[in-house]
């Protein structure tokens, strides 16, 4: 099945909190499409870090935002979910009162987005509404969306979407589900099942390391592939020096999934906190992402593994440190 896209054959995976404007510009110098994180900002700091971006590449960039909720929050289960953290509070010797940032700010960030003129747009946790797709695409905006199941691809098409990542159970960091029951399915399953009966471009993540990995997703219908793990150990992603040496020194099956930090389920190293909070009470998403972290501040200021999130795929043993040329000229071989 023939697509015609606008994308890049490897794209950098937004990774929010983790991805800087530099790391930015360093993956589009590369050749990749650069992605900004922008899930956990605001609109003003959404703005800034477009400009930053714009300041030091003319090459074309993603923003990725996460799609709000539209329930509302049960205050028990926040209070429960409090509870369940405080024993951590107590061991880390936190004393200061985690700060809840307005999630209202979804609309702010497209404002932005539509202000510096960016082209191209993904989304994560779910579709936007008609009006902001709409909105969009009247600026001339390229729109991605992510899924995890069939179903959810077959809704990011029907939606107008212009492309689709289809995310595989070994990704690290969140999944991008937006509906029930959680499905756990191999990128290249999601893509055999998926990629007769859409037309619009498949971006595969989840698990590529190697050269075949990215031979193989491109054979089997992918347009591009998405990189995340194997781009956390070059030498200009910013994260932590312990976030790299945990991946570095990660070996198989060292990876679980877990709500315990934001709420939602993300893949990440497995430590005493994902362990001892598997059946705990989490808030819902982004509350528990709040509460937890002075926990997650606290352990990097102390170099605590045990409760730092350290996001990472399933094959994060194959991560080798290098620039991100070298990575993606390996990788394209």
């Amino acid at each position: 099945m023939t697509r015609y896209t606008l994308l890049h054959e490897t794209i950098q995976a937004p990774m929010a909190g983790i991805t800087t404007p530099k790391f930015v510009e360093a993956c589009c110098k590369a050749g990749m499409l650069g992605s900004i994180g922008a899930g956990y900002l605001n609109g003003e700091e959404t703005l800034k870090f477009i400009q930053e971006v714009k300041n030091l590449t003319t090459k074309p960039f993603n923003v990725n935002l996460f799609v709000p909720e539209q329930s509302g929050f049960d205050q028990t289960v926040i209070q429960k979910a409090r509870q369940e953290l405080q024993p951590f509070y107590d061991e880390l010797g936190i004393t200061e009162t985690p700060h809840i940032v307005s999630t209202e700010v979804f609309n702010e960030q497209i404002q932005a987005i539509i202000d510096e003129d960016v082209k191209i747009v993904s989304f994560t946790f779910g579709i936007p509404s008609i009006a902001t797709i709409t909105k969009l695409k009247e600026h001339g905006i390229y729109l991605i969306g992510t899924a995890t199941t069939v179903e959810e691809v077959i809704a990011v098409e029907q939606a107008g979407l212009d492309a689709v990542v289809i995310q595989g159970r070994e990704a690290g960091g969140h999944r991008g589900s937006f509906t029930e029951p959680l499905q756990l399915i191999t990128t290249t399953e999601l893509l055999e099942n998926v990629r007769e009966i859409v037309t619009i471009p498949l971006i595969a993540a989840g698990g590529i390391m190697t050269a075949e990995h990215v031979k193989e997703m491109l054979q089997l219908g992918a347009t591009s592939v998405q990189l995340g793990t194997i781009l956390l150990t070059a030498y200009e992603c910013e994260t932590s020096r312990t976030h790299k040496e945990a991946i570095l020194n990660s070996g198989q099956q060292a990876t679980t999934l877990t709500k315990a930090f934001t709420g939602k389920y993300a893949r990440g190293l497995k430590n005493r906190f994902t362990e001892e909070l598997k059946e705990a009470v989490t808030a819902q998403y982004p509350l528990q992402h709040y509460l937890t972290q002075p926990i997650r501040k606290e352990s990097a200021r102390q170099n605590n593994l045990e409760y730092m999130s350290l996001w990472m795929g399933e094959n994060s043993y194959l991560a080798k440190e290098a620039s991100v040329k070298e990575i993606i000229e390996t990788l394209l071989r």
